[in-house]
């Protein structure tokens, strides 16, 4: 079983953190926009148990994704099924109309732009990146892939570079909670 270990910080000087990620070695992959639309389940409230499922698209490449509750007290670390499928937004919309007809509702749409990079650390590769997202503002991931035996030693990494680079509260909910609740905070849910 593969493990998502993560953790999110509000990022308030992009320019430090990205010389800080490069005198550590980390490689610049690429930047690129993402596009995830969210889906509730049609007989329990993933809100209520922590879990996620969404169609991701990032230019005409598309993925599938469920991410389950969140298993551990200081990181978000869950499990992650990710499933790339047949590019191109008519295949998305299409998949799209057919998660509605089985039930699956819309819940919203989170836009970001990413900038990605790749840093091995601590003997673990991980996924850092820095992410623009709209509506929300700017955040810095650090990621890796754990499984079973290692979820621990993944997170005890992860935590261990996020006091590194000066960070030590950690934004726990998701972009999509985050923007849900700036939407309601503004009036703009449900109309």
């Amino acid at each position: 079983m593969t493990y998502e270990v993560e953790l999110k910080f509000a990022l308030d000087d992009r320019a430090t953190v990205e010389s800080s990620l490069r005198e550590l070695g980390a490689q610049q992959q690429g930047v690129e926009i993402q596009r995830d639309h969210y889906f509730n389940h049609p007989d329990r409230d993933f809100a209520l148990t922590n879990e996620a499922f969404r169609v991701r698209n990032i230019d005409q490449e598309n993925r599938i994704t469920y991410k389950g509750p969140i298993v551990d007290t200081e990181t978000k670390t869950r499990k992650e099924i990710e499933i790339p499928f047949a590019p191109g937004a008519r295949t998305s919309a299409q998949l799209e109309e057919l998660l509605k007809e089985l039930g699956f509702r819309p819940v919203h749409t989170v836009t970001k732009k990413r900038t990605i990079f790749a840093l091995d650390w601590e003997n673990r590769h991980l996924e850092i990146t820095l992410d623009e997202v709209d509506e929300v503002g700017n955040y810095l991931e650090i990621e890796t892939l754990a499984g079973e035996d290692d979820r621990e030693s993944a997170r005890d990494v992860i935590l261990k570079l996020a006091r590194h680079l000066g960070f030590h509260h950690a934004e726990r909910r998701s972009y999509l909670r985050l923007l849900l609740e700036k939407l309601d905070a503004d009036g703009q849910l449900g109309e």
